[in-house]
């Protein structure tokens, strides 16, 4: 049998474990590696900044855990949709003061005169506005 072949031969049990074992160590991977929250690419023209939480998501040269993005929601009511766009699906509404976890921002549709958008993972991936988002602590990492 050749080594290209010997993968089919396995039993899927032990595909199954090695796919495994590849994306936990991918996810943490990406879980570990820190982003840097102003990476110059220009200012955020949307949230202000709020009171930082601190804690262990913090590392010691003041960047933060990717992934590790909150804010609180200044909206009475926010659409979180599939895409950085007003007129794409809603997912689902944020009340106001809920706290959201934030991926990453990118520019979309203007919302009150700001482009950004940040990517939420709070359950389900949807977008929302910056506009209406206050960070707590540094501005989320680009997308």
């Amino acid at each position: 049998m050749s080594p290209l072949s010997a993968p089919a031969s396995r039993s899927p049990l032990v595909r199954g474990l090695a796919t495994a074992l590849a994306a936990g160590a991918l996810a943490t991977a990406v879980a570990v590696t820190p982003a840097v929250a102003n990476d110059e690419r220009g200012g955020d023209t949307g949230s202000t900044s709020a009171v930082t939480g601190g804690g262990s998501e913090w590392g010691g040269d003041g960047r933060q855990e990717q992934g590790r993005y909150r804010g609180v929601v200044t909206a009475q009511r926010l659409a979180l949709r599939t895409s950085p766009s007003r007129g794409s699906d809603v997912i689902r509404y944020a009340r106001r003061g809920e706290v959201v976890s934030i991926y990453c921002k990118t520019p979309g549709d203007r919302v009150k005169g700001n482009p950004l958008w940040y990517l939420l993972t709070d359950g389900t991936w949807a977008w929302g506005a910056a506009r209406y988002i206050d960070n707590i602590g540094p501005a989320p990492r680009w997308c």
